[in-house]
């Protein structure tokens, strides 16, 4: 695909049978759940889309609902009885994702979806949970490997060291440290919503209904609706930028400007990723085990199999950055040396923090559509993500054995969305 050039993403999958195909997303205003929509939608599939706020889509039946809400829940999702496939791409972010609220919140979310539709689907053949590669760290930020021991899922320890010391190398042969797969244990006495998620669906569907997991790392895509929006904040950052001639920096630590990193994962990606496992599940758990369901005419389920998903190609931002800059037609800063782009003390909030204004009139100016920043831009997020005290790189080695081998360069991931939300007059 040309870098910067907005074009849908087509992978091919053949579906199963004959069968009809009914999704319901919940989260269709996501970045991943907008894909989805629009990806099944081309494909013929009859697609229902939740979310809390009313944003129909052109992709989709959409059904406002918020899904804490248990008897709405109920009496909305009941009525679905064609569903054949369930995508849940949504969280709720009241309380941090590393607390017992959070949790809890999150929980009685996905067991109300859980319990309306599959009463009433005649039919259901998947559950597509997405969670994300936070699964193998504690979400405020520790980083497992500087631990010992760590428990499993059964309550004993291993060393997680012997575990994730394996090397990524990339087609290139260079050696990017040391990455999590999908057996890498989850650390010892942490909170995280998104092992609330897991269970709840381990406990309602395993031997019922076929199920997946799926875990991307920094997600770019284009949404109104996403709380940690990086592609949303850097459109915003270099459209202010651009509009009161401030210098286009990336302010976080050397670490981050200049080591690779391997976790991002394009929204369209993610959203074959999970289209993928959801209608090729039996047939790649049969693969990987061929021991099960070897009874002529046994039902194979994939039963919680997990799965990263990630672009596949290392980046810097020191590479990704000026080509950044150039989009949104800004020079680099004169006067600041050899690496112009590049500032230790820039804080993304103390910044742009007070810049609503400033996005109105350019909002007025261009004709765009009438966003407030924070609907956009995060940028205590941005300030976070670019002083990451460590890297935290995953495998796709399990997706890539068992066939889904399709792969996004970073870069033209990024210039992409940013077509995008051009495209949307979301931004100049």
């Amino acid at each position: 695909m040309e870098a910067g050039t907005a074009k849908p993403m087509e992978l091919s999958i053949n579906l199963q049978g004959g069968d009809i195909n009914v999704a319901l997303i919940l989260g269709v205003t996501g970045l991943v759940g907008k894909e989805i929509a629009a990806i099944l939608k081309r494909r013929g599939w009859k697609v229902y889309g939740v979310a809390r706020r009313n944003l129909p889509s052109p992709d989709c039946i959409f059904i406002p609902c918020d899904l804490l809400d248990r008897k709405e829940t109920m009496d909305k999702l009941s009525q679905l009885q064609d569903v054949t496939h369930i995508f849940w791409v949504t969280w709720c972010s009241e309380f941090s994702a590393d607390s017992q609220e959070g949790c809890a919140q999150n929980e009685s979310m996905i067991a109300n979806a859980l319990d309306a539709v599959l009463g009433a689907a005649k039919s259901p053949k998947h559950f597509s949970l997405q969670t994300g590669t936070a699964h193998y760290l504690s979400v405020g930020g520790h980083d497992v490997r500087s631990d010992g021991d760590h428990s499993d899922e059964d309550g004993e320890t291993s060393n997680v060291t012997a575990i994730i010391s394996k090397r990524a190398t990339t087609a290139d042969g260079v050696d990017y440290s040391y990455y999590y797969d999908e057996e890498s244990p989850r650390p010892a006495n942490r909170i995280n919503f998104y092992y609330t998620l897991e269970e709840v669906a381990r406990q309602r569907l395993s031997g019922k209904v076929g199920w997946s997991v799926h875990r991307p790392g920094l997600l770019m895509g284009n949404s109104l609706r996403t709380e940690l929006n990086v592609m949303g904040s850097l459109c915003v950052y270099g459209s202010v930028c651009k509009h009161l001639g401030l210098p286009f920096l990336f302010g976080g630590s050397r670490q981050c400007w200049e080591e690779a990193c391997l976790d991002a994962s394009d929204a369209r990606l993610v959203a074959e990723q999970q289209i993928w496992a959801a209608t090729a599940g039996p047939k790649l758990q049969q693969r990987e085990d061929p021991d099960r369901g070897s009874e002529e005419g046994a039902l194979v389920l994939m039963d919680g199999e997990a799965f990263n998903v990630v672009n596949g190609s290392p980046f810097t931002w020191k590479e990704v950055w000026p080509a950044l800059a150039a989009k949104f037609g800004l020079a680099a800063p004169a006067g600041r040396g050899d690496d112009p782009f590049f500032s230790e003390e820039f804080s993304y909030v103390k910044a742009m923090g007070d810049k609503g204004v400033v996005w109105e009139e350019i909002v007025q100016k261009n004709g765009l559509l009438r966003t407030r920043m924070e609907e956009l831009a995060n940028w205590g997020f941005l300030d976070s993500l670019f002083r990451m005290p460590f890297k935290l790189l995953v495998s796709r080695e399990k997706s890539d054995r068992l066939g889904f081998t399709s792969t996004c360069n970073t870069l033209t991931s990024i210039l992409y969305w940013v077509d995008c939300i051009r495209d949307d007059k979301v931004v100049p």
